[in-house]
């Protein structure tokens, strides 16, 4: 197989229909990076769900030796304990629960605020300062008013916390933003597909008489198709490269450079999270151009 000749091919197929390619490279851009936001938005609702408990969650807090708490005599002691474990327990409102340790409290805390503020000689605070809790989740979310009297005025609670009218608003506006980049990112990937076949017609149209003679001198079907399948995989790989670019400057600007400084209360997503939205991408992308271009190809190459 002649790669010179491929390459050639791959060139002067760009340069003919070098509108219809960028049609194609900015739809794949704006779809890709839709895609990428859904994917990061997912990971914020569940990296906030993983914080603070869904809204199926209300949390319990035991008292600690320093509370606040006036009916806090000291720290919760292991009778006290076992008796809120053993009522949450026996509550037909509960689905499940999970008790939380100062440590793993303190880490959460860590995670949320930056572990440099918890080091050194006079730290913000250490894991003593941290209340034990117990994650409680509902059966339905609509019916917590037993569990909350259940628990409520028990020796060795502190408080109880339900932040399902708090975090609602929270909730409510990353699931519309997942939705409204999920359904605009399926429209604009269908106008993709749509965009790669046009181009995949018109290549073939002005290419025709190459094909035929090909044909006749007895060209294999691979050999005649890699140039249109090269041509798709460079529209992707811009695509790509441009959509990780606009998710990139949309993690750095709007996440570390505003979010985490405005709204510290919130666990943000960081580089992880980048990385697995980058891969998504990465195989969508390339799955958008090269198999609408093999399927096609059988149609419009039969000379």
């Amino acid at each position: 197989m002649q790669l010179r000749y491929v390459f050639s091919e791959l060139g002067q197929g760009l340069r003919r229909n070098l509108s219809m390619h960028i049609a194609v490279v900015l739809t794949l851009f704006v779809s890709l990076t839709l895609v990428g936001l859904g994917v990061l938005l997912n990971q914020q609702a569940a990296k906030a769900a993983e914080h603070w408990g869904s809204q199926l969650q209300i949390t319990v807090w035991l008292c600690k030796a320093q509370d606040d708490n006036p009916a806090c005599t000291g720290e919760v002691t292991e009778a006290q304990r076992a008796a809120i474990t053993s009522v949450v327990e026996e509550n037909p409102e509960v689905a499940g629960f999970h008790t939380e340790t100062k440590e793993e409290a303190f880490e959460k805390v860590k995670e949320l605020l930056g572990p440099e503020k918890f080091e050194g000689n006079n730290p913000a605070a250490t894991a003593e300062d941290m209340p034990e809790s117990v994650w409680i989740e509902l059966k339905d979310p609509e019916k917590y008013d037993g569990i909350t009297s259940a628990v409520r005025g028990l020796d060795g609670v502190s408080g109880i916390r339900d932040m399902r009218e708090t975090l609602k608003p929270i909730y409510g506006a990353i699931n519309l933003l997942q939705v409204s980049a999920f359904v605009t990112s399926i429209v604009l990937v269908i106008a993709a597909l749509l965009l790669v076949a046009n181009t995949i017609r018109l290549a073939a149209f002005a290419r025709r008489k190459e094909i035929g003679i090909m044909r006749l001198v007895g060209a294999s079907t691979l050999y005649i198709t890699l140039p249109f399948l090269l041509e798709a995989l460079v529209t992707a790989l811009i695509g790509v490269s441009l959509a990780a670019g606009a998710l990139g400057a949309f993690m750095y600007f709007g996440i570390h450079e505003r979010a985490t400084d405005q709204l510290k209360f919130i666990p943000w997503i960081g580089a992880d999270q980048y990385v697995v939205a980058l891969a998504t991408i990465a195989i969508l992308g390339p799955v958008l151009t090269l198999l609408p271009t093999l399927v096609l190809t059988r149609k419009y190459l039969k000379v």
